[in-house]
């Protein structure tokens, strides 16, 4: 209980200050430097200040500064400054304003949604220009299904993956041994189904889906359904697979009461609220995401690769978290970038970072990292997450900009929180995001 109170210490004083570890930061929040300085800088053999901006949970927050404070010690000619945000979407807020009024920071982590954004308007540098010249750069030890999606339809390296997520499945063990469940029974969510109403009671919910469209989208991939048809002329995301999928998730939070979500609150709060849930004997499961293992005690839970749905194999997105450079940086900032995307992706950060996070490491040497392989021999439900990503589906690019995503994301609400049926609220997102799409086709 203490480690989640730390926890929510921790999200609350993200969202009151954005300044936090890994130095000060020297363009965001204090004394600005312009590209030109940086470049005088260089040329004198003085030290290039670079600013990086990125969010998590408490344990991804401390594995990071490790991760910075060792590069920092690595060589001179570069130092990185850290600036937290509350959450993914608050970093992207942040460098869109820093973008706007010349204060945006040379490195951020942010979603594939949010770089694709960033990078269709022409702000983002090349990486991919700056790892040809590099002769020690190994593109092909990156896992495709990471690395693809810092990539753009015209051949251009935008983002490097810091690391994969994909939500899996958490679930309390005692609760499933009382009701006579056997994790390896549930292939579809119907099982989880009637599961849950095993499990249901006075004193216990059956299962917690995570708050957000992201849950029922990987439900919804695992149905057989898609965002966009062939050509991606039309958006699909009011056809029978969905509305199948939606309809099943508000039946059983406000119908059957056999599920419910945790929902607003600040940062992280809602998140960690399921977690507790869980951890504490009152929810039989959740689904969250890879890198909720750090937080986890699984001598209470264990983790199993979310179902299909139906007749249809599980297919949820397995999704890279993109390390970007601003284009609006100099030359010398742009390499600083650069070389700190490859020194946090080695093998050997890559399972640190695995290890300590949950999160999927994206390079495929990391399982011949001997510390990487004697930790996953010793707790097997690191691999749960690395198994359903090899089977995962990939997001498709939002061309409008994040128009379509943002009305999937207002239709969850409306299921989720308002019990609204959901093919009204499906319908609604169709008019809404088509309108969009087709307004840049």
């Amino acid at each position: 209980m203490r480690k989640r109170l730390l926890s929510m210490v921790l999200v609350m004083g993200m969202a009151v200050t954005a300044l936090s570890g890994c130095g000060n930061s020297a363009k965001g929040n204090t004394s600005s430097q312009t590209s030109g300085e940086s470049s005088k800088e260089a040329d004198s053999g003085k030290t290039i200040d670079l600013d990086f901006w990125y969010s998590g949970g408490k344990t991804a927050v401390n594995v990071v500064k490790e991760i910075v404070d060792d590069f920092n010690d690595s060589q001179t000619k570069y130092k990185i400054s850290c600036v937290t945000q509350a959450d993914y979407d608050e970093t992207y807020q942040k460098v869109q304003a820093g973008i706007a009024g010349g204060t945006a920071p040379d490195i951020a982590l942010m979603n594939v949604s949010a770089a694709q954004t960033l990078n269709s308007k022409g702000l983002l540098g090349d990486v991919g220009a700056l790892a040809d010249k590099d002769s020690d750069f190994q593109k092909d030890d990156y896992l495709e299904v990471f690395y693809n999606q810092g990539v753009d339809e015209k051949g251009k390296t935008y983002g490097i993956p810091a690391y994969g997520t994909t939500q899996v499945m958490y679930y309390n063990k005692k609760a499933f041994e009382k009701a006579g469940i056997k994790a390896e029974d549930i292939k579809t969510w119907q099982d989880l189904e009637a599961a849950a109403k095993k499990i249901t009671s006075d004193k216990m919910i059956g299962w917690e889906p995570m708050w957000g469209k992201d849950n029922m989208v990987d439900a919804v991939l695992s149905n057989g359904g898609s965002i966009f048809n062939d050509d991606q002329t039309k958006v699909t995301i009011n056809t029978k697979e969905w509305v199948e999928v939606w309809e099943s998730f508000r039946k059983w939070i406000h119908d059957d009461k056999i599920m419910k979500i945790h929902s607003g609150g600040q940062g992280w709060e809602y998140w960690y609220a399921t977690i507790d849930d869980v951890l504490q004997n009152k929810a039989g499961g959740y689904t969250g995401s890879s890198g909720d293992q750090a937080d986890l005690d699984f001598s209470v839970v264990a983790a199993m690769e979310q179902p299909g749905f139906g007749d249809n194999a599980s297919a949820p997105s397995a999704e890279a978290k993109e390390l970007v450079m601003m284009n609006s940086s100099s030359d010398e900032e742009k390499q600083g970038a650069y070389e700190f995307m490859k020194f946090f992706t080695t093998p050997e950060n890559q399972a640190k970072w695995s290890m300590s996070t949950g999160y999927v490491a994206v390079r495929k040497s990391t399982q011949d990292v001997k510390e990487f392989k004697d930790y996953t021999d010793k707790n097997p439900q690191a691999l749960v997450p690395l198994q359903q990503a090899s089977h995962g589906s990939i997001l498709p690019t939002d061309p409008t900009g994040g128009k379509i995503y943002d009305a999937l994301k207002v239709a969850a609400d409306k299921v989720e929180i308002e019990g609204v049926d959901a093919q009204k609220a499906l319908d609604e997102a169709q008019k809404t995001a088509q309108a969009a799409l087709d307004a840049v086709k």
